[in-house]
């Protein structure tokens, strides 16, 4: 039974393979110096920006900013979970993987409808091939075009006819009575005190989590009864808003999944990877939710949402545009792809086949392009009212993303939509500064009377705009250069700040401050497993990737980037002190307002 893996064990484990070894068989590698240097294998790229060091046994990638031990390699590369990845490296080194006391998250109840569901998804496949009555299920099959190997590969399988196939076949006893109701495989008449079968005469679907378990069913009628498809409840191992149906086999067939689109249904799934479009999966029975896209985002970097071209579609994209704002964030895609009319993709690929459809996906609308043309359609921008109405239409939303690169340039849209200074548009999204000390939290909505600090971090417009800001490059040399942070008492100062990266630079600082050991190896590890930094990470890839990592005035850099932090930090303070008449002012604010005033002249 699966435990935890002894950290002891890991440790011993890391300091045991060399990672030159686990690399080399996957990157074609080139010695440098004392490490060694290739082509990095998470981002595409002409010239080597991907480093391996035998010293630290870590990696890392300059343009891209990936980076970690062996095992996070394998986890990165093969799409392999934690325990797998520890799996394959003792492999390597030639021992078995020791386990704690199990700490499965599943209930003893919980492991057993699992068990059952399992035994009841062989029954159904069995049943496919060897009922009396199966010949209606395999025609139905036929004509839609599925090969008998596609549809073992899902696992399809057949419930025959009858009120009482599951009670005959697994109930001998109430105790798996009892499960096959808490499954949702058994429904009870409390009228008659008796059960009967769910799933009568279908298509039966299993539907599997992460990890390959049979977590519920969905089952398709052979003929025009309703409902034409037929879930398993809500049960204690399955959530319709957390699971997708065709995850675990995309993530089995593709060893390095780099997009999924999301569809309406089980047979375009099946249908998609039949065609060898082998990254397809479907809601169940809901639209996309928040944890949906969470759970993708984690495996891939690329989401394309494929709707019917109709009424219809239009509307089930907008929700699906609403759902994905919170979630989206730098490094991240999600797109939009709709469909000719009278299509679907079971229908699409087969007559355009995968070439067609893929050509299709490569088209799909990026999401910054669907969100403006969405708002856009039916105002008339040619006029002061119609561009007023978009673009207020547009902030609210806009406020609702992560802060980023992304957000920032979709502000930088409503400006040349409006023609607005982006001072005017702070002014109008209400952008306020962070004011809780914890890093990873949104910003809050300021109040109208907050200053409107988003216009400090807009470049100069004497200047191309560039993804680099200010914050970037002390960023950058704290990386590479932690002793720095000696220089720094406290990011308090800092908190008053909403430039472009400031909460990754004062989660830098804290972290660096806290753990003066660290070094960038123990950095980009702790922040993978903290859900709370993880996000910034992809700040810190982008960051690495626009500015120079060495430099052989660190020092003069740092002090030169943090004295202008601590005068934007000033006049942010100030512009916030003036607001309140002086007479109000404590003692204590009013020598504020004079010391920061001096730092401001100088």
């Amino acid at each position: 039974m699966a435990g935890r893996i002894p950290q002891n064990f890991i440790d011993d484990l890391l300091a045991r393979v060399n990672i030159v070894d686990i690399i080399d068989g996957r990157v074609k590698l080139k010695k440098a110096g004392k490490n060694y240097s290739g082509l990095c294998p998470f981002h595409q790229e002409k010239s080597p920006s991907f480093s391996v060091s035998p010293d630290k046994q870590f990696y890392y990638c300059f343009g891209c900013g990936a980076g970690g031990n062996a095992i996070g390699f394998l986890m990165e590369y093969e799409r392999l979970d934690f325990p797998q990845a520890v799996e394959e490296v003792a492999k390597l080194v030639g021992v078995d993987v020791p386990r704690e006391a199990q700490i499965d998250s599943k209930t003893p109840s919980q492991r057993a409808q699992l068990d059952i569901l399992d035994q009841v998804s062989a029954y159904y496949e069995e049943m496919l091939k060897g009922h009396s009555d199966n010949q209606r299920a395999i025609s139905y099959l036929t004509h839609r075009g599925l090969s008998g190997k596609v549809a073992k590969f899902f696992s399809l399988g057949y419930a025959p006819p009858g009120w009482s196939n599951l009670l005959q076949r697994f109930a001998d006893s109430n105790q798996k009575k009892a499960l096959l109701e808490e499954s949702g495989m058994l429904i009870h008449n409390e009228e008659k005190q008796s059960h009967y079968d769910r799933f009568r005469d279908r298509i039966m679907f299993p539907i599997r989590d992460v990890r390959g378990r049979v977590v519920a069913f969905g089952g398709r009628v052979l003929g025009d009864e309703k409902p034409k498809y037929l879930n398993s409840p809500e049960t204690d191992t399955f959530h319709k808003s957390r699971e997708l149906y065709g995850l675990y086999e995309a993530r089995k067939l593709t060893q390095k999944l780099t997009r999924i689109v999301i569809v309406e249904g089980y047979m375009d799934v099946i249908s998609l990877t039949q065609f060898g479009i082998t990254y397809a999966v479907a809601t169940l029975g809901t639209a996309a939710t928040a944890q949906h896209l969470e759970r993708l985002f984690k495996t891939v970097s690329e989401v394309i949402f494929c709707f019917d071209g109709d009424a219809a579609g239009r509307k089930a994209a907008q929700r699906a545009l609403e759902t994905t704002l919170p979630v989206i964030r730098d490094g991240l895609q999600a797109r939009f792809m709709f469909l000719p009319e009278g299509e679907d993709p079971d229908s699409l690929v087969r007559s355009e086949g995968k070439e067609g459809f893929e050509a299709r996906l490569d088209e799909a609308l990026p999401f910054s392009e669907f969100f403006f043309k969405s708002l856009g359609d039916g105002v008339d921008m040619s006029t002061l009212d119609g561009r007023a109405l978009m673009s207020a239409a547009a902030l609210p939303k806009i406020q609702q993303m992560q802060n980023g690169l992304l957000q920032q340039m979709m502000l930088d849209k409503v400006c040349e939509i409006t023609g607005l200074e982006p001072e005017s548009i702070s002014i109008h999204a209400n952008l306020a500064p962070q004011t809780s000390a914890t890093p990873d939290q949104p910003k809050q909505l300021a109040p109208k009377t907050q200053p409107p600090s988003r216009a400090l971090s807009y470049p100069s417009k004497s200047k191309p705009q560039s993804t680099v800001s200010l914050c970037s490059h002390p960023i950058s040399l704290l990386l590479h250069h932690p002793e720095l942070v000696s220089k720094v008492e406290s990011s308090e100062p800092l908190r008053v700040l909403n430039h472009t990266h400031i909460d990754t630079l004062i989660a830098l600082i804290d972290y660096l401050k806290a753990t003066p050991e660290a070094s960038l190896g123990s950095l980009l590890i702790d922040w993978s497993d903290d859900p709370a930094l993880s996000p910034l990470l992809l700040q810190l890839s982008e960051i690495s990737r626009l500015d120079p990592i060495l430099s052989e005035d660190a020092n003069r850099l740092f002090d030169d980037a943090w004295e202008r932090l601590q005068r934007d930090a000033s006049i942010q303070s100030i512009a916030a002190l003036q607001k309140k008449p002086f007479s109000t002012l404590s003692d204590a604010e009013k020598q504020q307002l004079r010391e920061l005033s001096k730092l401001r002249t100088h």
